[in-house]
């Protein structure tokens, strides 16, 4: 089945229609692109401008760097970082649709009451256990992201008998503990790099299709990542062509949101991927099989 065509944030309805752009604004001083940091408030506000500008469907704002082997910062640190930056991006555009990406539960309260419609848990809500409670109280479209392990030690030789079939298991799970607590509105992200080897994030960019078995969103964060990086042998400020060839292959593997450092080529790479599915013939088209 095809996943819902909206999700329903504080009376608000996020379109789903088309793939999604999700710009990366980074409150942190070690995130791993160096291009993506942006301490000083004016300066997310500026960049916050450009994406939305470049055609940035959602801001994704957080504090804290989850790259392997990253030091996890505490959660005062983390509302000092970000909370004053959202509150600036939602005065400045109040329209915008915003993200905060925390596994902190007070974090994720207080970026809600300031504007926040999204909230993005690399954890899934298992890092704090008031984290699902709140999203069912506030209303808000949560992101549930599978990894394997900490980010402190989530690459340090991870395995799995399969891939896939243990991501489908888990989020089968995730899915019953949600709906149990009312929680229908939310976004699939299989945790790119979050625990998996090289061979294991190509399996599940090739499988991503099977994802969609839960009648949900797919999001898919695969923006330099050291699984680009590794395999052309390219570094961080050298990747986006990479992103860009990966973003294609996940569009055409049913991927609903592009979360990215760069928007305009993302959104360009989305353009070119609906102009090809708009012109695919008749005879050809997947629900007129030959």
């Amino acid at each position: 089945m095809q996943p819902p065509k909206t999700l329903r944030s504080k009376g608000r309805l996020l379109e789903l229609n088309q793939p999604l752009v999700m710009g990366i604004i980074n409150a942190t001083p070690d995130s791993f692109f160096e291009g993506s940091r942006n301490l000083i408030s004016e300066n997310a506000l500026i960049h916050a401008e450009k994406m939305l500008a470049d055609g940035a469907d959602i801001l994704d704002i957080g504090g804290q760097s989850t790259r392997p082997g990253a030091t996890l910062v505490a959660q005062e640190e983390e509302i000092s970082r970000v909370i004053p930056i959202l509150k600036g991006i939602r005065n400045r555009f109040p329209d915008a649709w915003l993200s905060i990406d925390t596994f902190y539960a007070e974090v994720a309260r207080q970026a809600v009451e300031e504007g926040a419609d999204i909230i993005n848990d690399i954890s899934a809500g298992d890092f704090d256990a008031n984290m699902l409670p709140l999203i069912s109280e506030k209303k808000v479209i949560f992101v549930a992201m599978h990894k394997k392990g900490e980010p402190s030690n989530m690459q340090v030789n991870p395995s799995y008998l399969d891939v896939l079939d243990e991501i489908i298991r888990y989020f089968r799970s995730k899915k019953n503990q949600l709906e149990s607590l009312g929680i229908y509105d939310w976004i699939l992200d299989p945790g790119f790099g979050f625990g998996k080897s090289l061979e294991h994030n190509y399996t599940l960019i090739a499988g991503l299709n099977s994802l969609h078995l839960f009648d949900v969103p797919v999001l898919v964060g695969l923006s330099r990542k050291g699984m680009i990086q590794k395999l052309l042998g390219v570094t961080a400020d050298t990747a986006l062509n990479g992103t860009t060839a990966a973003n294609m292959a996940a569009l055409e593997r049913g991927a609903n949101i592009l979360r990215v450092h760069d928007v305009l080529e993302a959104r360009q790479c989305i353009d070119i991927f609906l102009k090809v599915q708009k012109s695919i013939p008749i005879f050809l088209h997947p629900q007129n099989p030959l």
